[in-house]
């Protein structure tokens, strides 16, 4: 047997007779030649008034790995970090509406405390002075710069625990802006269920009910009631919050969301690390939160031009 390789394709290759093969088959019927891919990658689904898991997939096969990327994988989140420390801007007073400088910045190694830093933009351009509201549906980079330094790295550290998120995992330097801390897709889920109920950190429930063989219940789980025991975050931060995502699902870097699925009720955000080394979307409408991340269990760039917005929000 020989691959059916296209004329433009790599020389063919003899397939040694008893080798066990992947193929695939395509809505047309026909069968090709694939292969285990060495990305990994991890999605999560979870109701935000509840915390109900709805769905996880930890990896591509559980044969291969046990290893459970939704809830083990830590990585850095990119730019889908950047909504936390947006918020964090409203509760200091920046509007939708404030404008701020994508210009660009250079911060030499006595501020960096270590090595001198010159930030870019994901698509190397500058655009000058925009609303709050477009640095983040374009998210650009020296935005959300300018905006943690008008916040300041230590309130946005303590800010996002609000979230969810681990403070000691997120130190508080300007990188922080552009999510150089760690995360893991549970927790991402969880965090943007904030937005989502407007207000309030639900843990994520795995398990309802427990039964015996007899069908005797073991265990339940009741779904919470939200109440201000759990609100982390004002209604209208939340609320301002949901509309500045609604844009990045409309006209930004997540638009092919609302476009695809022809709905406006669709909220995001998309996150590429340095590299390329990570892929993330971030997402939900008011029953579910999802969140899909894609890389290689060892970091490596996933291609010279791969983003969020291509990889992961498909």
């Amino acid at each position: 047997v020989t691959s059916g390789l296209g004329n433009n394709a790599a020389p063919q290759k003899q397939i040694r007779r008893g080798a066990v093969v992947r193929a695939l088959n395509n809505a047309k019927g026909d069968w090709s030649l694939t292969q285990v891919p060495e990305v990994e990658g991890a999605f999560v689904a979870l109701d935000p008034a509840t915390g109900a898991i709805r769905a996880m997939v930890g990896g591509f096969d559980y044969g291969k790995s046990k290893f459970n990327h939704v809830t083990q994988a830590w990585r850095q989140p990119g730019s889908s970090f950047k909504p936390f420390i947006y918020s964090a801007a409203l509760e200091k007073g920046f509007t939708p509406a404030t404008v701020v400088n994508d210009a660009p910045l250079f911060f030499d190694a006595v501020t960096t405390g270590s090595q001198p830093w010159e930030p870019k933009n994901y698509d190397g351009t500058f655009d000058g002075p925009m609303p709050l509201k477009r640095g983040l549906a374009k998210s650009k980079n020296m935005v959300s710069i300018r905006v943690l330094e008008a916040v300041s790295p230590s309130f946005a550290q303590q800010w996002i625990t609000r979230f969810g998120f681990e403070a000691e995992k997120h130190p508080a330097y300007l990188t922080m802006a552009l999510g150089a801390g760690s995360v893991t897709p549970m927790q991402m889920a969880s965090a943007y269920g904030v937005f989502a109920n407007g207000g309030y950190l639900v843990a994520p429930r795995l398990i309802e009910r427990l039964t015996d063989s007899q069908g005797h219940v073991l265990l339940q789980t009741d779904a919470p009631t939200l109440d201000d025991s759990m609100r982390t975050v004002d209604a209208r931060n939340a609320f301002v919050m949901t509309s500045m995502l609604q844009e990045v699902t409309r006209s930004g870097t997540a638009a092919r969301a609302q476009a695809s699925l022809k709905r406006t009720d669709i909220y995001g955000k998309t996150g590429t690390t340095n590299d390329s080394m990570d892929a993330w979307f971030a997402g939900w409408h008011p029953s579910v939160v999802a969140v899909v991340w894609i890389g290689y269990d060892n970091p490596k760039k996933l291609g010279d031009r791969e983003t969020g917005g291509g990889l992961a929000l498909p």
